[in-house]
Formats: C-alpha cells, sequence, structure tokens
C-alpha cells in the first residue's frame, strides 16, 4: 500500500530534496544538486516566483520507507494572464513501481481539478528558466547541472497513467574544433558596421551587473513568442541576478548592444559543472566549493546556457557578433567540447543557427500532458 505525505517540515523537505540520492547512488550519470540550494527553491520567502504561484510537495511511502516524490505547482501568471489552465508538476522521481508513480500522478490531478485547471503537464518546474523534461533518450551520458537526469523507465509511467508527449527536447554537443570562423567573422563585421552595434568586452562580474536587468528585458522579448512562455517580472531579475549571475566567469556573459547602448543580443555560457557536483555529493562544505570553483576556472567544457536577440534583429546575423567573441574567448581557454540546454525540437530559428557547427543531438527529453477529467 502507497500513502502520501505532504511537505510541511524542515525535516520532510529535507528528505524530499535527498530522495533522490538514494534513487541514483549507483549511477554514474546523474548529477546531484546542492542540497542546501534546493532547499531553497522551496522557501517561500527566498524565491519570489511564490509571489505569482504556488506548490505542494509530496512524498510517497511503503512499508515506511520513501518510494517517491513529486511537486505540484501552479503558476497564477500563466493561468490568470495566459488563460493557461495548467497544472505543473515536477521533481518527480520513483521507484520502479507503478503504483507510487500513479498515486503521485493522481495527487497533481485532484489539486489542478479542485483548483478548476484543464490540463497537467511536466516535468516542468516554476517557470522557463527551470529544468524541463524527462530524459527518453541520452541515458549513458552525464547530465548538465540545468536538467534533470532518470532511469529509463519514467517514460513507461507516463505512459500507463495515460499522458501524452506535450513537447520535445533536444540536447546537442559539437566539439569546438567544428567552429570555422570564417562562417561569422567576415559576417560579423558587416553587420556590426551595418547596425553601427557594439560587442562589449566584460572581464569582471561588477562590469556584467549594470547589463543584467537589460538582459532579462530581451530575454522576455525574446522568448515571448515560445509555448509557455512565462515573463520573468522584476523581483524574480533580482533573484537570478543574484543565485546565478556570480557563479558565471564574467567573460562567458556576451552582450551586444547599438549605437545608443541599448542591449540587442545577449548570450550565456557556463563551465560544465557536472563532474565538480558529483565530487561535491550535495554539499558545498568542506570541499564541494573548492571542486566548484575549479571547475569555474578551468573546465575544457561548456554549456550554452540562453541566447537571446531582440525580435527587431532576428535573422539579421547578430549571433555571428556573438559567436565571434566566444570563438576569442573559448580559444584563449583552450575549450574542447561546447553543450547545448534542452531547446525545442519545433524551435527551428535556434537550430538553424547552430547548422555550421555540426553539431551531434546526444539527448532527447519530452514534457506529457493529460486532460483533468
Amino acid at each position: 500500500m502507497i500513502t502520501l505525505k505532504e511537505v510541511t517540515t524542515k525535516k520532510d523537505l529535507k528528505a524530499f530534496v535527498k530522495f533522490p540520492f538514494k534513487l541514483y547512488k549507483n549511477s554514474k550519470y546523474w548529477v546531484p544538486p546542492i542540497i542546501s540550494q534546493e532547499i531553497k527553491t522551496f522557501n517561500k520567502k527566498e524565491n519570489p516566483v511564490f509571489n505569482d504561484a504556488e506548490a505542494r510537495l509530496f512524498l510517497a511511502y511503503k512499508n515506511n520507507e520513501i518510494v517517491g516524490r513529486i511537486a505540484t505547482i501552479i503558476n497564477w501568471l500563466e493561468v490568470k494572464e495566459q488563460n493557461q489552465k495548467k497544472m505543473r508538476f515536477g521533481w518527480f522521481d520513483f521507484i520502479d513501481d507503478l503504483e507510487v508513480s500513479q498515486t503521485l500522478l493522481n495527487k497533481v490531478e485532484s489539486i489542478g481539478k479542485a483548483n478548476n485547471l484543464d490540463y497537467t503537464e511536466g516535468p516542468v518546474g516554476f517557470s522557463n528558466l527551470d529544468k524541463v523534461g524527462v530524459m527518453t533518450e541520452g541515458f549513458e551520458s552525464i547530465a548538465p547541472m540545468v536538467t534533470w537526469y532518470n532511469h529509463s523507465y519514467y517514460v513507461k509511467h507516463y505512459e500507463a497513467a495515460d499522458f501524452v508527449i506535450e513537447k520535445s527536447y533536444s540536447e546537442s554537443k559539437f566539439p569546438f574544433k567544428n567552429v570555422k570562423p570564417e562562417f561569422f567573422y567576415k559576417a560579423q563585421e558587416l553587420i556590426k558596421k551595418r547596425y553601427q552595434l557594439t560587442a562589449l568586452k566584460l572581464t569582471k562580474t561588477k562590469e556584467v551587473m549594470p547589463y543584467v536587468d537589460k538582459m532579462f528585458d530581451l530575454f522576455n522579448e525574446s522568448y515571448a513568442s515560445l509555448s509557455s512562455f512565462v515573463a520573468i517580472n522584476d523581483i524574480q531579475k533580482q533573484y537570478f541576478k543574484k543565485k546565478f549571475i556570480s557563479f558565471v566567469n564574467p567573460e562567458y556573459i556576451k552582450f551586444v548592444v547599438d549605437k545608443n547602448d541599448k542591449m540587442v543580443g545577449f548570450a550565456i555560457v557556463m563551465p560544465a559543472f557536472a563532474k565538480a557536483l558529483q565530487k561535491a555529493n550535495g554539499k558545498l562544505f568542506p570541499f564541494g566549493f573548492r571542486h566548484i570553483l575549479n571547475a569555474k576556472k578551468n573546465s575544457k567544457d561548456v554549456i550554452f546556457y540562453l541566447i537571446g536577440i531582440h525580435p527587431d534583429y532576428q535573422n539579421k546575423g547578430v549571433h555571428a557578433v556573438i559567436f565571434n567573441e566566444y570563438y576569442e574567448t573559448f580559444t584563449e581557454k583552450g575549450i574542447e567540447t561546447c553543450f547545448r540546454t534542452p531547446e525545442l525540437e519545433d524551435n527551428y530559428a535556434i537550430h538553424q543557427i547552430w547548422k555550421h557547427f555540426d553539431p551531434e543531438v546526444y539527448k532527447r527529453r519530452k514534457t506529457f500532458r493529460k486532460d483533468i477529467s
């Protein structure tokens, strides 16, 4: 018999966060989160997403042992302003027992029904900057820190619960040696002259910070047309600025501005922290922080986290300016492999940007949907 317990105490929350450490203890490919940071994600006083969203977390027990977990999420901006009556769920992990997964998914559906929502979709987070999708291919490659990893049996549990595929994502990689500057060097020189653009050369975090709010504004503009996009508000900007920007090498953040210093393009690349996080095993102290700092300084692999071009400048080659900047930085640092975070398979514009680098799709993932009866 499966029993559900709602997370209401600090002890419960820690158990919720630590359950995957047990589930994936023998996996070479799962990347553990930093436990303290994961706990803060669900702290209503710490995470401003709770100004416009709510979450209830549940643990599944069998024979007094935790066998599954799920976060049920309602983003009220999405529901009320976009009229997307969606019940979200994420942080969904479970042993290979259909009764466990079905019990957790039934709870999602019942909460959605109680709130007059039309359908449920997952696994997703609170917003577009959170992790997304259950892996369907690529189980034998390490997961980047910005994605969820899961056992291969997860997919059959969605299908058994009558969920259908909602969105499909792919993750690609390419060796840096594939990058041939002749594809963009001349073009980016012409584009800068034609549109009077400048690529900013920033080497310190304090130089980056004055541009970060503009970057998030541009993120909202450039991603607005994608399905299920929820804009980042001003309070969330400050939160993400504090949470992420200091972890990113300033030279890995690229901004392109026009003659009036208006931002028309940006990109964020992160060092590959996955192996460092495996060594840290959820803890920053005593040695986890050292592993992470070492990766920040010395990792030869990088992850393209975000790239955005203002709608007025899309299809005008601004990405060539950005790639030229990264080519110089990566050459100097001896970068070997470039990875891309999950991208919607129907986002053809983004796929066109990368075509010259001969990328290899090495993971696929999907979100699943079910109408609430």
